[in-house]
Formats: C-alpha cells, structure tokens, sequence
C-alpha cells in the first residue's frame, strides 16, 4: 500500500514581510483635555484609535517615545507645544497625527518664570529691555536663538526684564553663557532686585547672583557652559536668589570690559523655584 503524504509550511505573519497584510486608514488623532482637579498645566491626551503601538512627542527635545493611547503630562513652562501622537498597525503602516498646545501661564513653582528666555522668536526678544549703562561701546543684539554681547573699551551694558516672586521661595538663575573666542579683561554679572535699572547708571542692586570674570580665571578661551557650572570668581553658590517678600523684581544680567572679542552669547535664561 503506497501512502501519499503531503507536508504543509506554515509561516506566521510578520510585520512588514510582505505577506501583504497591510493596516489602512489608520487614524492618529487624539484629544487634549485640562486635567483641572490636578494641576491647571497638566493634560490628558487621549487616542481616538487603537493600535500595536502608540507613540508620544509631547513638544520637548527628546521627541518620540512609547506609551498608550492616553498619556497625561505636567507642562511648568508656558510656551507653544507641538504634540505628535504616532501610531503603527499590521504590517509595519504607521501614521502621525499634531496638535498645538498653548499653555499660557507657567506653574508658579516648578516653572520657569522669566519670559522669552530662549531668543527664539519676535515675541521672546520682545519680553528684554536694554540698559544703556555705557552711552556706547557695547551692544547687545538679538538673531538666531540667542542674545549676544559685543564691545570693549571697559563700556558695559546689559537686558533685564521683570519676573514675579514668591515670598520664602528660593529660585535657581541659571542660563547657556558661550563665547566662539573667550574674552579680556571681561565680567559678565546677573542681578535680582527690586530695584528699577536707570539708563546711564551702574547696576549693582543686591549684589551679583551669578558671575564670570577673567580676573577668576575663566572664559579666556572659546567657551560654551551653563554659568553656574561654568562661572567663577564668586563667594557662595552661583545662581541663588532668596525671594523676601511676593513681588515683582528685575533680573539683570550685564557684561562689559575691555576686549569681549567676538562676543558672549546668552540662550536658555532660566529662574526656577527649588522648593
């Protein structure tokens, strides 16, 4: 008796192995909601759809990551944010669905309270004042994302812009001081006071906060640090500031020296409660 055998193969389908099993219409979409009992800057963002994976970019620098199809995320900074919500289905088909997200106002505690500190846009730069220490000599100027100082001849000038505090509160100043050449004979200080800066006068209100002077043995060369890291010439931790009372004061920040070479630019000013 002769026995015919016949030997099937099974294979499962895979993601993308051309089997042409291909998800369609898929659907990225999602809702914003307020999560008002828990922090007025917290949102809910809720898919529309379900999928094999669900990923988030909620607007910050670190772009893409996984979740579900809801994902809840305190904002401290108030700011435009462009959410992104990414999907992938059968056969490797993905789609990507953004929102605007303008949150108006940042957290009181936790977000950073100076306005505009990244230079980025008309509205950032519009948020800065500059004090006319020096008559001439030294110029601040305003492109491409940061805030540059240039000049010498021992003029100085500075920006400022007022912020409000919280009584008891201690806030951490802080912001990415860099220089394509280093400097001479150069101090570059941060104040908070409030004490209104005047055109034609020195600002010294309250003592500096931060600082970096050639005279403390930094910012010689082609530099690029966080000040308070990077800073020197200074008693006490850089950056500190101890609110006395709820008000609103000026944050001054102001440069001058001899020779500041190509310049020393300023990006990401930063004021933040540490408790």
């Amino acid at each position: 008796m002769l026995v015919a055998l016949m030997i099937i193969s099974c294979q499962p389908d895979e993601l993308g192995s051309g089997n042409g099993l291909v998800a369609t219409d898929m659907d990225a979409s999602f809702t914003i909601t307020q999560v008002t009992d828990n922090n007025k800057n917290t949102y809910l963002f809720t898919a529309n759809g379900s999928y094999l994976t669900s990923h988030w970019d909620v607007g910050g620098d670190s772009g893409f990551s996984i979740g579900g199809d809801t994902k809840e995320v305190f904002f401290p900074d108030e700011g435009t944010y462009n959410i992104q919500h990414k999907v992938t289905g059968i056969g490797g088909a993905s789609t990507i669905a953004s929102q605007d997200l303008v949150v108006e106002i940042s957290d009181p505690i936790a977000g950073n309270i100076v306005k505009g500190g990244r230079f980025d846009t008309d509205e950032d730069i519009a948020e800065w004042t500059v004090l006319n220490i020096s008559a001439s000599g030294t110029e601040w100027t305003f492109a491409d994302g940061v805030a540059t100082v240039q000049g010498g001849g021992w003029n100085q000038k500075g920006i400022y812009q007022t912020v409000d505090v919280i009584e008891g509160l201690t806030y951490k100043i802080d912001m990415l001081v860099s220089s394509t050449s280093g400097v001479q004979d150069t101090w570059f200080e941060v104040f908070a006071s409030s004490t209104p800066p005047v055109d034609g006068a020195d600002y010294s209100a309250g003592g500096a906060k931060a600082k970096f002077s050639t005279w403390g043995g930094c910012g010689t060369g082609p530099f690029s640090w966080l000040l308070t890291v990077g800073g020197c010439d200074f008693n006490g931790e850089q950056g500190i500031y101890v609110a006395e009372a709820t008000e609103t004061i000026y944050l001054v920040i102001k440069c001058g020296g001899f020779d500041l070479k190509d310049g020393v630019s300023i990006d990401n000013v930063e004021m933040r409660a540490q408790n």
